[in-house]
């Protein structure tokens, strides 16, 4: 048989029920703008009921309500894709920033660019092919000429500084990515212990969560959830965090290349004996693809660089100044004469391509050469350069660094040694041509070089035209690849340039895609464990009503049992 105060313990039940809902209601509210904070709701149930006899048997009478758990609403799956895609976000966010960063460096709108100190220079070659002998004409292909190689160096210059705080960015995100897994680390801890009673730490768990999210921009993660509630956060086959510990990542030691003149470093993880580490996804590994990419652009520069040493050197050796001497046989850019680590002192500096076809490697070799110079004929001389010295294999940064207007040409009156005009068989008309080779391989000869050039500008025109002539419409004494390969030096730069605004206009199509799709990933997140006003606040106004209506109906059961107890058999006495 029921007690006579049971309805009194029901109504109880369901006054802290709602009194609690209303709590939880008010945290919901108060936690609307908090970063991470997912819904809370409390989850309820109808209590056992009691028999109660009647006339036909026994009936079930409810006792009430009580509280099963207060769950956070949360979906996982929305939850995975997001750390899926926002991992991606960040990968085309980062790409977005380098290629800004780099288009600035190559800056072409304005007459501070490498393609106008091109320009400027290929036209410094045609106003001198029609004014050869003119000192202000000379002088301004040096001075371009000058221009030219301080705006290689610079944007190569510009890009080794955007590679080193590449690395400066990469050991931040590390030292993020480190704080994150131990803060995790430490919640898994504080969650497995809150939960042994049987609740759920939600406020701990949304922590948690956010946790993931900011990890998520940094590494792609895989997380799973362990039946004591404690996350494991993989990432590449590596657990960054298994229940309360976790995984150190650190930059190595700094790995200095001279190819490049910058310091390299690699991802590697304490624990794991500094096993390497390899984002697959994330700022870390878009930070490691983006220092690539400019490297390659460095190669790039290198690439031009390394044309103007040999295929360009090559031609201005066929001309012949206006000096006394009619001097020729110059280098334009780099040495000639030089003393090297040994103390021998050359005559010339060698500058050659290379092109390895097996395994695709490409550099530059430079040694050093002497001229020999004979008289077959009283009328003509034979230049014959042997490679006596060991030579420098040079690759990127190395090359541009080589690359300068030479100092005989820089020096007073160097402008009168420019090779303006070409050596010429007064006689027959025939030009400076490339002799077969003799001797060793290193031996390069030439025969018909006339002393008494023409005054003209013609090897000013022939100089021009490597600027935007292909290798077959120009000259190449010594027929060997370019570092450009068949096209001029202006199609080269301007394909360089297109590549680079084709892939940044990509990443921004590829960014604003990725954007659509994490707005409607949080959307479906927000769906779920978002705070709804709206919601709330009707949530506030039913619990409100059910706990004033509970308050009530106790109040009336109060008085039922008042008559009861303090009325019943009060008359006759």
């Amino acid at each position: 048989m029921r007690s006579t105060f049971a309805g009194l313990n029901t109504m109880v039940r369901g006054i802290q029920n709602n009194q609690l809902s209303l709590d939880t209601t008010g945290h919901n509210i108060t936690n609307a703008s908090t970063e991470g904070y997912s819904r809370q709701r409390v989850d309820s149930a109808a209590t056992n009921y009691q028999e109660r006899p009647s006339l036909y048997g026994g009936v079930y009478v409810g006792g009430g309500v009580d509280v099963v758990a207060l769950n956070r609403a949360r979906n996982i799956y929305a939850d995975k894709q997001y750390w899926s895609e926002n991992s991606a976000q960040s990968f085309y966010q980062t790409h977005k920033t380098n290629y800004d960063k780099v288009e600035m460096i190559f800056n072409d709108s304005k007459n501070t660019g490498i393609l106008n100190a091109m320009q400027q220079f290929y036209s410094s070659w045609v106003n001198l092919s029609d004014y050869a002998s003119d000192a202000a004409s000379r002088t301004a292909v040096l001075t371009k000429g000058n221009n030219l190689v301080d705006r290689i160096k610079t944007g190569a210059k510009q890009l080794q500084d955007q590679i080193a705080a590449q690395y400066d960015e990469m050991r931040i995100q590390i030292g993020k990515a480190n704080s994150i897994t131990k803060e995790i680390a430490r919640l898994n801890k504080n969650i497995m212990l809150a939960e042994t009673n049987g609740g759920k730490a939600n406020d701990l768990r949304d922590q948690r969560d956010l946790l993931v999210d900011k990890l998520s921009e940094i590494t792609n993660v895989n997380v799973y959830e362990e039946a004591n509630g404690q996350y494991t956060v993989v990432s590449n086959g590596m657990s960054l965090v298994q229940r309360e510990n976790s995984l150190t990542l650190q930059l190595s030691e700094p790995i200095y290349s001279q190819e490049y003149g910058i310091s390299d470093y690699t991802i590697r993880i304490v624990e794991a004996g500094r096993i390497g580490y390899v984002p697959q996804s994330g700022i870390l590994k878009a930070l490691q693809d983006t220092i690539v990419q400019d490297k390659g652009h460095i190669d790039q520069l290198a690439d031009i660089s390394a044309t103007l040493l040999t295929t360009f050197n090559d031609v201005h050796k066929q001309g012949v100044g206006i000096d006394k001497e009619s001097t020729g046989w110059l280098n334009f850019f780099g040495q000639n004469k030089f003393k090297s680590t040994t103390g021998t002192t050359y005559d010339q500096m060698q500058y050659t391509w290379h092109v390895d076809t097996t395994t695709g490697e490409r550099w530059m070799e430079a040694a050093g050469a002497t001229i020999t110079r004979t008289h077959p004929t009283p009328t003509s001389t034979r230049v014959q350069t042997a490679v006596t010295g060991g030579p420098d294999k040079l690759k990127s940064m190395q090359i541009i660094n080589a690359l300068k207007v030479s100092d005989e040409l820089t020096a007073q009156g160097g402008q009168n040694l420019v090779a303006a005009r070409q050596i010429i068989d007064p006689n027959t008309g025939k030009k400076l041509v490339p002799a077969t080779l003799s001797g060793s391989a290193s031996d390069f000869q030439y025969e018909n070089a006339w002393v008494n050039g023409t005054g003209d500008g013609t090897m000013a025109v022939e100089l021009s035209k490597l600027f935007n002539i292909d290798q077959a419409g120009t000259m190449n004494p010594r027929g060997t690849t370019r570092a450009i390969n068949d096209i001029s030096i202006n199609q080269y730069y301007n394909g360089m340039m297109n590549k680079l605004g084709a892939a940044a206009e990509n990443i921004d199509k590829t960014l604003k895609q990725q954007d659509d799709l994490m707005t409607q990933i949080e959307q479906w997140r927000q769906s779920t464990s978002g705070v709804d006003w709206n919601e709330e606040l009707t949530n506030m106004l039913k619990f409100q009503t059910g706990y004033g209506a509970c308050s009530r109906v106790l109040t009336s059961m109060d008085e039922m049992l008042d008559r009861l107890i303090n009325s019943t058999g009060v008359v006759g006495r």
